[in-house]
């Protein structure tokens, strides 16, 4: 299976990193032995393996050596390429697919890496930081196309930008979020903005057992606790392990939130609204209709205005 087949079916794919250290966190997993982690992230679940090649991450062609000969999932070879004979190394070595990040290329010099991957039987995973470089993405004709929430300049995380361009990004792409991603909610707000696949690398490295937690990252269902009322109220559903805070914002309801409160980064928050739609400073919305002076059964669930999800109401037997 290529690359891009892996993470185009169905749910949210999980690309998991292999890397020993990041210039914005230092050492992470310095004797990280790839063979056995690309082993333990295939049978948590990953749809590919992605490993650092480049040295400044304490990565080499070794450790994708070591990967390739433990897995059979696709793997995603990460540096900073700009020659077509790095690209056919890494091929050699066993990989399905190259990042090639348009922050260090030209349209010209892009297209030209782009052409020599397929050439070679690789995947490229055009990698973009901006609404520009989306844009120079799809002109370009990437198929995979990486959706970076990390400055490079700064290493600063807007997840929020990064979740407005996977749903700028065509929908004929496979579409992959990288970096930021810590949480369950976290994956779950990229998968609601559009995204295909997600690419988690220092949030697994730093963890004790690193298959463990991406099995966590990637199961579902996720759990909302709806009725918060009180900061303490937040606290406890997030301490219990809810994935989503709810707050009601109806009039008649006795469980009524004066306003969506801030949750921590491990959640999202779900303002509920009863017959009309009014932004809210929350990451989604659950909207019922009014039917008969009440609350309608089944709601819609909203992200920036656009359905993303249907919430069916169902009886407890």
């Amino acid at each position: 299976m290529t690359f891009r087949d892996a993470l185009a079916g169905p749910g949210l794919a999980a690309v998991a990193e292999i890397k020993r250290r990041s210039p914005s966190a230092g050492d992470l997993r310095p004797d990280a032995d790839p063979a056995l982690l690309a082993r333990g992230f295939e049978q948590a679940g990953a749809a590919a393996i992605s490993v650092l090649v480049d040295g400044r991450f304490g990565g080499s062609t070794e450790d994708l050596l070591a990967a390739r000969s433990a897995t059979r999932i696709p793997i995603l070879a990460k540096g900073f390429f700009r020659a077509e004979a790095e690209l056919a190394a890494l091929s050699r070595a066993g990989a399905d697919a190259v990042l090639l990040l348009l922050r260090d290329l030209d349209d010209q010099h892009a297209a030209r890496l782009m052409a020599a991957s397929g050439e070679l039987g690789l995947d490229a995973l055009v990698e973009a930081h901006s609404s520009t470089e989306l844009d120079r993405a799809v002109k370009l004709g990437a198929a995979c196309i990486g959706l970076n929430a990390r400055d490079l300049d700064t290493f600063r995380i807007d997840r929020r930008a990064q979740h407005d361009l996977v749903a700028r990004a065509p929908r004929d792409r496979v579409v992959v979020a990288e970096s930021g991603i810590e949480s369950r909610a976290q994956a779950a707000a990229a998968e609601l903005a559009g995204a295909d696949a997600v690419l988690v690398g220092s949030a697994l490295m730093r963890a004790a057992e690193p298959p463990a937690a991406l099995r966590a990252l990637l199961a579902r269902p996720l759990v909302k606790v709806c009725g918060l009322t009180r900061r303490e109220d937040v606290a406890a559903a997030a301490e219990a392990g809810a994935d989503l805070a709810g707050f009601i914002l109806a009039e008649e309801s006795p469980r009524r939130a004066e306003r969506v409160l801030p949750v921590p980064e491990t959640m999202l928050s779900v303002a509920v609204l009863v017959g009309e739609l009014r932004e809210e400073p929350a990451d989604l919305v659950q909207l019922y209709p009014r039917e008969n002076g009440h609350r309608g059964r089944d709601a819609v669930l909203l992200r920036d205005g656009e359905p993303v999800a249907r919430v069916a109401d169902l009886p407890w037997e």
